[in-house]
C-alpha cells in the first residue's frame, strides 16, 4: 500500500492579507483531503522563524502547498526559506515571486519583454505632497503590497494628494501610473495555459476599481466570464498574460490584471497592471472561477499545484 504523500498547507502569515491567506489556506486543505490521496497538515505562519522551520521539520512534508499572500509569503523569503530547507512548494520560487510583487521591478520587466504598460514613475511621499507627478486622474499604489492595499485613484479637484501623501504607510516609494478608463480585465494561467477572461465589476460605494473590498467581500464585486469582449481583446489579454507569466519566470498559477480601455471609438487598449503570483483560493477568488469555467474543479486545481510543486535550491 502507498504511503499518501504529506502535504503542508502554509497560511495565515504576517501580512495586510492574513485573514484572506487563512480563508485560502483552509479551503485548500479540505480540498486537497478531499482527494483522498493526500495527508494533510496546516501551520499558521507566525512571527518567529525559529518556530516555523522547526514546526516544519516536526511535519516532514512532501510538498508544502504556499497559500501565503502579501509580505513574507509572496516576495521570495518563505520561498527562500523552503528553498534552504529542501523542501518542494507550489506556485513560483524566489526570483519570480520577488520581482512581482515588486511592481516596479516588475513594471521594469514588462517593458522589457515588449508587454503594454500606463505611463508611470516611482516616487516618494514628500515628492507627491509637493505636486502631481502625472496629470490627473492617476493611481497611487505601494510597490510591495497585494490584493490593492494602499491603492487610491488621484482625480482632478479632489484635493486629497496632500492627504495621502501625509498618511502614507506602505513604505518609502510609491508607484504613480495614469488611471487608465474602462474595465478591468483578469486572466488566470496554469503553466502555459491562459484559462479565461474575466470582467470584473466593483459593486457598492467603492472607487469604481478592484480594491481590497471588491476582491473579498461578499457581494463585493460581479464576475462575467468569459467576459463579454471581442474575441481578438481575449485572445490578445490571454497571450500577454502567458507572456508575463513567462517573462518573471513564474512556475504553477499565475493571475495578470489589467486594464481594458473600450471608451473610445476604435481598437480597445491593453494595459497590463500587475502579475499575482499567490492568486486567491478563497470562494471568492477569480482563479479557481476561472478553472472550473475550464472544467478543472476547486479539488483538481489545488492537486494540479501540488503536482507541480518543486525545490529550486
Amino acid at each position: 500500500m502507498t504511503t499518501p504523500r504529506r502535504i503542508t498547507v502554509l497560511m495565515g502569515g504576517l501580512s495586510s492579507e492574513r485573514e484572506v491567506s487563512l480563508a485560502s489556506g483552509q479551503g485548500v486543505a479540505e480540498a486537497l483531503a478531499s482527494l483522498g490521496v493526500y495527508q494533510v497538515s496546516t501551520l499558521d505562519a507566525g512571527t518567529d522563524l525559529a518556530t516555523l522551520v522547526a514546526a516544519l521539520n516536526a511535519q516532514k512534508p512532501d510538498v508544502v502547498f504556499n497559500a501565503l499572500h502579501g509580505r513574507f509569503g509572496e516576495d521570495g523569503c518563505i520561498q527562500g526559506i523552503l528553498d534552504w530547507m529542501g523542501l518542494a512548494y507550489t506556485h513560483s520560487g524566489v526570483r519570480a515571486s520577488a520581482t512581482a510583487m515588486d511592481k516596479a521591478a516588475a513594471r521594469a520587466v514588462f517593458i522589457a519583454a515588449g508587454l503594454p504598460v500606463a505611463e508611470g514613475m516611482v516616487l516618494d511621499a514628500q515628492t507627491l505632497a509637493l505636486a502631481d507627478p502625472l496629470p490627473p486622474p492617476y493611481v497611487v499604489k505601494p510597490v510591495s503590497e497585494g490584493s490593492s492595499v494602499g491603492v487610491s485613484i488621484i482625480r482632478a479637484g479632489a484635493n486629497t494628494r496632500a492627504a495621502i501623501a501625509r498618511e502614507w504607510a506602505y513604505g518609502p516609494q510609491i508607484l504613480a501610473e495614469a488611471f487608465i478608463p474602462g474595465r478591468e480585465i483578469t486572466v488566470g494561467v496554469l503553466g502555459d495555459r491562459a484559462l479565461t477572461v474575466t470582467d470584473i465589476t466593483p459593486c457598492g460605494d467603492g472607487e469604481g476599481f478592484y480594491d481590497y473590498t471588491a476582491k473579498y467581500a461578499a457581494g463585493g464585486s460581479r464576475h462575467e466570464l468569459p467576459a463579454r469582449i471581442d474575441p481578438q481583446t481575449a485572445e490578445q489579454a490571454m497571450r500577454i498574460a502567458v507572456e508575463a507569466h513567462h517573462a518573471l519566470g513564474c512556475s504553477g498559477a499565475s493571475r495578470a490584471d489589467f486594464r481594458l480601455d473600450d471608451t473610445q471609438p476604435g481598437t480597445p487598449r491593453l494595459v497590463l497592471l500587475e502579475v499575482n503570483t499567490q492568486p486567491g483560493m478563497t470562494p471568492t477568488s477569480l482563479l479557481p472561477e476561472q478553472a472550473a469555467y475550464c472544467g478543472i474543479s476547486y479539488a483538481e486545481l489545488c492537486g494540479w499545484l501540488v503536482e507541480q510543486a518543486a525545490c529550486r535550491r
